[in-house]
């Protein structure tokens, strides 16, 4: 065909040069053309038949082929074994050596380029198929299948390098030991990027659904999406944050996905009591304590602990100073354990203590150390508001006051009682 046109040419009375180019010319666009048309065919037919195949199965998973764009990058290779085949045909008899030697190296290099771009597709195919598999929550894959897909792409680019110059791949290799320095320095950023985010996927750090904190970039919420180089926080606020993936590796965060595994977060607040009204109880307060539910087991070990004990006394022994007696801060304490055991939200099988701490400008703290059984945030914030709305409300019955800084009603009012007695 090619040595028709030529003839046809020569007869038009070209030049020779001018007709070489016009001849090349034609026949690039003859070949575009036979691979388009190639690519289309391909295209079509392979379509055709995948979606009648996956139409009859009741898999779900194979609908994501057509998803992924696996079949029109398999279809690009059509036009290189078709444009391969006829080549000989059409330059057979021509002297374009120069054109064909074009040809051969272009499609060399457009098959690196798509069989790295078929490489991606089914690697994307992969990594989507094993997201529908319940385990897909416990290994964030996507950084791995991201750096694989960098090395894919490294490893083409030194390929077709290599073909336009017209070395050994080989070659090339063995010369990036001594760019290693200047790749260190240039790409910096990026290197301790792809380091980290494989780091962060082997070792299952940070993972989507993740409730991580991290004050340094102002993140505190939702991970939503872990790549290769970024890991992106969804905020309370509903603002993203995106943190280098290489942070989470050099600075702390606070993961809170074992909280949400193990079912129960914590609850750890104290009530600041007023240290003038902690004292000794009396016999009326005992006896009234003991029809508490609460407390009626309590009262009475304590009371037969602290008989025994004060009738081991020496005979005129002063028993508040001397001997054991109950005291309404002791008994309130008590009581916060066994309403803490008895509530229906909270964990049984986690710490809980009711302790007291440090006495200082605030008065004497009494900390609520437990677990909530539900590590919903609404529902955690109701459960522990309810507890303390109960403590707080029960105070009273044990003579005990919360203690709180004067407000300005509380001076007016003082001023007021002042201005009354002086008058």
């Amino acid at each position: 065909m090619i040595l028709l046109l030529q003839n046809w040419l020569d007869s038009m009375g070209l030049e020779s040069e001018t007709a070489t180019v016009v001849l090349g010319f034609i026949s690039v666009l003859i070949l575009l053309l036979i691979g388009f048309i190639a690519h289309w065919v391909a295209k079509t037919i392979v379509n055709r038949i995948l979606r009648v195949w996956v139409e009859r199965t009741k898999n779900q998973w194979d609908d994501l082929i057509f998803d992924t764009r696996i079949v029109p990058r398999l279809a690009h290779l059509s036009p290189v074994v078709v444009i391969s085949l006829l080549e000989p045909i059409l330059f057979g008899s021509v002297e374009l050596d120069g054109l064909r030697v074009f040809i051969q190296q272009f499609l060399t290099i457009y098959v690196i380029i798509t069989i790295i771009l078929i490489f991606h597709a089914i690697l994307d195919f992969g990594h989507a198929v094993f997201l529908r598999h319940p385990s897909s929550k416990n290994l964030p894959v996507k950084g791995i299948v991201q750096a694989i897909k960098l090395i894919s792409v490294m490893v083409g680019v030194i390929l077709v390098i290599a073909e336009v110059i017209g070395e050994s791949p080989l070659y090339l290799f063995s010369g990036l030991g001594a760019m290693t320095a200047v790749l260190l320095l240039v790409f910096r950023e990026a290197i301790l990027g792809f380091v980290a985010g494989i780091q962060l996927a082997a070792n299952n750090l940070v993972r989507p659904g993740d409730w991580i904190e991290m004050p340094k970039y102002g993140a505190d919420g939702d991970v939503v999406d872990v790549t290769l180089t970024t890991v992106l926080v969804q905020n309370w606020d509903k603002t993203i944050t995106s943190i280098p993936a290489y942070a989470l590796i050099q600075d702390s965060f606070k993961n809170w996905r074992n909280m949400s595994a193990v079912g129960g977060r914590r609850i750890k607040r104290s009530l600041f009591i007023d240290t003038r009204s902690v004292q000794y109880l009396i016999p009326e307060i005992i006896e009234a304590f003991k029809g508490y539910r609460f407390l009626r087991e309590y009262m009475e070990q304590k009371e037969a602990e602290i008989k025994a004990h004060n009738e081991m006394l020496e005979e005129g022994a002063n028993l508040k100073v001397d001997g054991r007696v109950l005291t309404n801060i002791g008994t309130f304490r008590a009581y916060c354990v066994s309403y803490l055991r008895n509530h229906p939200s909270i964990h049984q099988d986690f710490t809980l203590l009711v302790r007291q701490r440090q006495p200082n400008e605030h008065g004497l703290p009494i900390e609520i150390y437990c677990f909530t059984n539900d590590t919903a945030w609404a529902t955690y914030e109701g459960i522990q508001a309810d507890i303390f709305d109960h403590l707080i409300a029960v105070l009273p019955e044990f003579g005990l006051r919360l203690f709180q800084q004067p407000s300005g009603a509380d001076l007016e009012s003082l001023g007021g009682r002042v201005g009354r007695s002086e008058s």
